[in-house]
């Protein structure tokens, strides 16, 4: 009896020992997952930049709908596919219509007539929007807005990094192109624009309304030029405030963009920070 006892007592040790050791065979043999992988695969993949223009005026009485379709498409975001970049044109050609926008100038109804060629039309109008240099519109059209830009994130862009000067007292932008697509000879553009802009009309065909504004360009430059055979480019671009700028409220936007086809090969942007 007592034979069979310890028989029984030493199958159950020997079963609990051999269960013990297949647990340690089977947990040897599952990988090591480190923290900082498992973040890395979570992490949320960056969607490709597209650039979004807006040709627009406070003289215009069809303008402000527009205006409110960029606003809506920088500040919520709301296309799936695409990182929308924005930046507001406003043009001069309404000045002598009743009321002088404080924002026009006439190089952006020059860069606007550059467009008009492009896309061969009759003459330049407002609200107009032109998505990645390649599709233009009335800029009040959400839906062709949308559409737009999801065709425009499908084609490769180059990596456009940015980050700041190290001299405080002369501020500057370092700029740093790589990984260009096929490309023709090609302009890089710096944009400095403000947003959360806010304008009382008193006069002219929006007399008596107030008017916000997002991604209105205070002042664009050329910045380099990029030859077919470079896929890469680098500089840094000094710049000045102006004293009606809202330093808080500037952003950086720089694109590389064709000469002839107005084709957007890398864009990016950077806060003021």
């Amino acid at each position: 009896m007592k034979l069979f006892l310890v028989i029984g007592i030493l199958s159950i040790f020997s079963a609990v020992l051999a269960c013990s050791v297949q647990n340690r065979t089977v947990a040897a043999d599952v990988p090591t997952v480190l923290p900082d992988a498992v973040e890395k695969n979570n992490a949320p993949k960056k969607k490709p930049p597209v650039l979004v223009e807006l040709f627009t005026s406070e003289g215009c009485s069809s303008c402000p709908p527009a205006d409110r379709v960029l606003i809506r498409l920088n500040d919520e975001q709301p296309n799936k596919d695409a990182e929308i970049i924005t930046l507001a044109f406003h043009v001069d050609y309404w000045d002598r219509l009743g009321w002088k926008d404080r924002f026009s100038s006439n190089l952006y109804s020059e860069r606007q007539n550059g467009y008009a060629d492009r896309f061969k039309l009759d003459s330049i109008y407002t609200p107009q929007m032109v998505v990645d240099g390649q599709k233009e519109f009335v800029g009040s059209n959400f839906a062709t807005a949308q559409s737009a830009i999801t065709e425009a994130a499908k084609i490769q862009k180059g990596a456009v990094e940015l980050s700041n000067g190290t001299d405080a007292k002369n501020p500057s932008l370092k700029v740093r192109i790589s990984d260009l697509p096929a490309h023709e000879n090609s302009y890089v553009w710096l944009a400095i624009a403000e947003d959360n802009l806010r304008t009382n009309v008193k006069r002219g065909e929006n007399g008596g309304k107030i008017l916000s504004h997002v991604s209105v360009v205070r002042e664009m430059r050329l910045i380099g030029d990029i030859n077919p055979t470079d896929k890469s480019f680098e500089t840094e671009a000094a710049f000045q405030f102006q004293p009606d700028w809202n330093r808080k409220n500037l952003k950086f936007v720089v694109f590389v963009q064709g000469k002839d086809t107005k084709k957007v090969y890398g864009i990016n942007k950077k806060a003021l920070g």
